[in-house]
């Protein structure tokens, strides 16, 4: 969390830099930090952009109901069953999660009908597990943590506006962005973990699907979205999809993502605008299997990845118009779901955090 608190000081200097009648462009003309590829730029123009995406899981899931760490351990069957070394049932239960995505990203507009971008990422991910002893029973051998972290994949796309009005002098504005875009498959598919395993051993091994930091596929990923201004209210709504169209040389695909975002924003003055939002999310199974990918916990199961979530998220966007941080933007969101119904047993969401910066030149 040292970054938060790093970018809340820099949200103090933005703050003390800014004047609300500096220039014509404001805080909200931009989404939430978390909502990507939702602007264009004009010919020539181009921008830079740093995020930090903090993802938490706490606790277990099937279906809309909790788990019981006993119960995953004596009542749910390992797919790997009658295997060498593999017991009945799971006797490796998660019990936390943590992930740090820090992402850059450059925009480009060589024309003013297309906007180029490119955005890479850097992800360390890290897991607390608890390990039953062998066989059957609640007897528990102890805890262990795995920390794999890696370069991810890289996204490219091209945003075109199809729609960009104002009228009552720019009291009333409209603009609707299509997103043409591909992720690269540049992020490590092969980070291992050590593990106590239930024979109180310790064994090295891929890390599950989730522990990856890249997907080895490539990637179709469309966004359609919507904004509008009403004088000082803002609004706007996105939907967006990542699409694999192979599997990865290891036979397996990350199952499909679909998502839908809307949001409302208030402008007090012109450096400063706060938001709220809803987002809705449809994830599928993990399509095929990693022969290397093994073991008596839920992790390694390519049937329990996907499910369904809806989350609520509160934001801020700051943007310095006066002084040597002129132009420069720093948003946060704040979100934690309020529905999700896993395909399990899994890991639960439990909060999340992003904060990022923009800059136009």
């Amino acid at each position: 969390m040292k970054t938060a608190f790093l970018c809340a000081g820099a949200a103090c200097a933005l703050a003390c830099s800014t004047s609300a009648a500096a220039h014509n462009s404001g805080a909200d003309d931009h989404a939430p930090i978390g909502v990507m590829a939702d602007h264009t730029h004009h010919k020539g123009e181009f921008m830079l952009s740093f995020r930090v995406m903090h993802m938490a899981m706490a606790g277990n899931q099937i279906g809309t109901d909790g788990v019981s760490d006993d119960t995953i351990a004596t009542t749910i069957s390992n797919r790997f069953a009658g295997m060498p070394m593999q017991p009945p049932t799971l006797r490796i239960v998660p019990q936390a999660m943590r992930s740090d995505m820090y992402m850059f990203g450059g925009m480009y507009a060589p024309s003013d009908a297309v906007t180029l971008m490119v955005m890479g990422s850097y992800v360390e991910k890290e897991m607390d597990l608890l390990t039953y002893q062998g066989g059957m029973g609640t007897t528990q051998l102890g805890t262990f943590r795995t920390n794999p972290k890696a370069l991810g994949d890289t996204k490219v796309s091209a945003l075109f506006p199809l729609v960009s009005r104002s009228v009552d002098d720019g009291a009333r504005r409209d603009q609707v962005t299509l997103k043409a875009g591909f992720s690269l498959p540049t992020g490590s598919t092969t980070e291992a973990a050590t593990v106590l395993t239930p024979m109180n051993t310790t064994s090295t091994m891929r890390a599950p699907y989730a522990m990856q930091a890249g997907t080895g596929t490539w990637d179709l990923e469309p966004a359609l979205t919507y904004k509008g201004w009403r004088g000082r209210i803002g609004f706007g709504a996105q939907a967006s999809a990542a699409i694999r169209l192979d599997r990865n040389k290891w036979g397996y695909a990350f199952g499909d993502v679909y998502q839908g975002t809307a949001w409302v924003s208030y402008r007090p003055a012109r450096w400063v605008s706060v938001s709220g939002r809803v987002l809705g999310r449809s994830t599928g199974n993990v399509r095929g299997i990693d022969p290397a990918i093994m073991g008596p916990v839920q992790t390694a199961n390519p049937d329990w990845q996907g499910g369904q979530r809806v989350d609520l998220i509160a934001g801020v966007n700051l943007l310095a118009t006066r002084g040597a941080l002129a132009g420069h933007r720093l948003g946060l969101e704040l979100g934690a779901p309020i529905y999700q119904d896993l395909k399990g047993p899994q890991m639960a969401g439990d909060w999340h955090l992003t904060v990022g910066w923009q800059k136009a030149y």
